[in-house]
């Protein structure tokens, strides 16, 4: 198969062949580099009947989030490249326009395909290409998205701008779909398997758009010709497509099919995760804890001794540890949807209620919710905390999931304050600190990675912990550290005392929003300040510490190391951290050109009182 050409050449009696050639291609490539299993799996036929009715790129397929657009990848030319998915250099985990001009969009936040298809038809008619097929396809999950409703509201009130929706209702997203919706398309899906087609009202036709299905998902000829009706209307439609999440793979019908909804590196038999190696027993290596699970075990106990403790997430149940805390008290857990804005606003009406609600959402998907931050939640004082899962590198996940955002956006909130735990014990630590806290929201960053040792302080001063202090020349630079690059940095001071005879102290604010004035009166006390941080420079900790030194004349130079203001790709997150010079190596070679710097522009103050080196540490 070389292309969609070639696929509408193929005789249809050889299609159900090839949809299991890709359900094996998918399993064994997946499991082998980790990704979206469940979901591409269970569009394989709606995909290929896509391909078949519609001349991409002629015609536009736009898949909401692009997690499912694997079949897609395999179809359109990148069958080869397909084994480099999610590697550095290689395919992405998502659509990509620089791989094909099959993909169009490559943002993956959910419900945004139908806003794209809306202008694109606007795009077609005003350019006289009303002959090119906007068709959008777009997951009951996704569909929670109140964006989605916005657009679905515009598509609907011009009827001579034809918008093919193609509604991929399988039940879930991450997990079982909540709300009115779910509850009215199962509804549909009851009333389609006792005739072939539903003919009464709906929420769709209400709308004023016209409705097609339900369509059996799995059923390729059942497929295309609803798909060629729909085109044939010439006018907004919805198609309604009942597929089944991880079809046609045992372990994921036999086993919780969102499991498999995105994996690591997996045994395709068993569909049981891979181990490494093995322990020093002899028997299989015990799977390192996430932060996330070490979050999700933290909150259940608070929730247990608080019970004004609630926690909110945006249908990110399990992928933000918040299913242990819905198992025990599933009457304090609100699982709101794809729908972030709706999830903050409603948080804060639960802290005006007197609850304090825990938010639970990936760092990206907060950049959905900013005003709802700053107006809804900081404006009012409320008492909410946000924990941000996947704050800075993500890794393969690639551009738009990347949390590398959040410190920028969170550092203009008034009021706000932000805590980035270095490792476990201080996640404790300060989860228990930030629910404690009555009259603002509060903040937590926690990275994508499993769990290390905890990294202990040699002194807590003022609230920061002193992790490292050099015995010779110890007033010489200052790392300042946010969340886990703590270790790196405490590598990095241990390299440039011995190797370069430089002094270092190493110190996590552990509340690097606000700054903490007993920051910036250590830094004075210094020659030369880093901050180190995972999240862009611009705004991030490193301006707000400069900022601070500058407000009350602390003259010590303070150099911030993060994250570029780019797109960063996709790739192993250690990899991506080097790069960025976050690394041991990367952040002393930072301390070296910057001090170095420094003494050839007569920058040091040397002669400042504040940096005196005889005063005391």
């Amino acid at each position: 198969m070389t292309g969609p050409g070639a696929l509408r050449a193929l005789p249809a009696g050889r299609l159900s062949e090839l949809a299991a050639q890709i359900r094996r291609r998918l399993v064994d490539t997946v499991c082998a580099r980790g990704g979206h299993l469940g979901p591409n799996l269970g569009v394989v036929e709606l995909t290929i009947a896509l391909h078949r009715v519609f001349d991409s790129p002629r015609d536009t397929l736009l898949f909401d989030i692009g997690h499912q657009g694997y079949v897609h990848k395999l179809l359109t030319g990148r069958h080869e490249e397909f084994g480099t998915l999610r590697q550095a250099s290689g395919l992405s985990g998502y659509l990509c326009r620089a791989e094909s001009d099959h993909d169009l969009v490559e943002n993956s936040h959910a419900s945004t395909a139908l806003s794209y298809a809306d202008g694109l038809a606007k795009a077609r008619r005003l350019t006289g290409e009303q002959d090119r097929a906007v068709v959008a396809v777009i997951g009951d999950g996704a569909l929670t998205g109140g964006m989605a409703w916005e657009a679905l509201d515009n598509i609907a009130a011009a009827p001579g701008r034809p918008v093919i929706i193609v509604l991929n209702d399988n039940g879930r997203s991450y997990a079982p779909t909540t709300g009115a919706l779910a509850r009215h398309l199962a509804l549909l899906r009851g009333a389609g398997a006792q005739q072939s087609q539903v003919t009464g009202a709906n929420v769709f036709t209400q709308h004023g758009l016209a409705f097609i299905g339900p369509v059996d998902g799995h059923d390729i000829p059942a497929l295309e010709n609803a798909l060629r009706r729909a085109r044939s209307l010439h006018s907004p439609v919805v198609v309604h497509v009942v597929t089944v999440k991880g079809q046609g793979y045992p372990p994921a019908e036999n086993d919780d099919a969102d499991r498999f909804h995105a994996v690591g590196v997996t045994d395709p038999v068993t569909g049981r995760p891979a181990t490494s190696r093995p322990s020093a027993q002899g028997g299989p290596a015990a799977v390192p804890r996430s932060w996330t699970s070490v979050f999700g075990g933290e909150l259940l106990a608070l929730a247990g001794e608080r019970e004004d403790l609630v926690a909110v997430t945006a249908s990110m149940l399990r992928p933000t540890g918040l299913h242990l805390m819905a198992e025990r008290f599933p009457g304090r857990v609100f699982d709101v949807g794809i729908a972030e804005q709706h999830a903050v606003t409603s948080a804060a009406g639960l802290a005006m209620g007197g609850l304090h609600p825990v938010v639970a959402i990936y760092a990206t998907f907060l950049n959905r919710a900013f005003d709802q931050v700053l107006m809804d939640v900081a404006l009012h004082q409320l008492p909410v905390t946000f924990v941000l899962d996947r704050a800075g590198i993500t890794g393969p996940d690639g551009p738009s999931h990347h949390g590398m955002w959040d410190l920028s956006l969170l550092s203009v909130v008034p009021g706000i304050r932000v805590a980035a735990p270095r490792d476990t014990a201080r996640l404790r630590e300060l989860l228990r600190e930030a629910v404690a806290i009555g009259n603002g929201p509060t903040a937590l960053r926690l990275p994508k990675a499993t769990t290390g040792t905890d990294l202990g302080a040699l002194a807590r001063m003022d609230g920061m912990d002193v992790l490292h202090r050099s015995t010779r020349r110890p007033l010489d630079v200052l790392l300042a550290t946010a969340g886990a690059t703590a270790p790196a940095a405490v590598q990095a001071a241990r390299q440039l005392e011995e190797k370069e005879g430089i002094g270092c102290t190493v110190v996590d604010p552990r509340w690097i929003i606000p700054v903490n004035p007993a920051l910036v009166h250590l830094a004075a006390r210094h020659r030369l300040t880093i901050t180190v941080e995972d999240n862009i420079r611009t705004g991030g900790f490193g301006t707000l510490l400069a900022q601070a030194c500058t407000d009350t004349a602390v003259t010590t130079p303070v150099h911030s190391l993060g994250l570029p203001s780019a797109f960063l790709p996709h790739g192993p997150r250690d990899a991506l951290l080097a790069r960025a010079g976050l690394d041991a190596d990367g952040i002393a070679k930072t301390v070296l050109h910057a001090r170095t710097a420094l003494t050839t522009y007569g920058l040091t103050p040397n002669t400042s009182p504040l940096n005196d080196t005889r005063r005391p540490q």
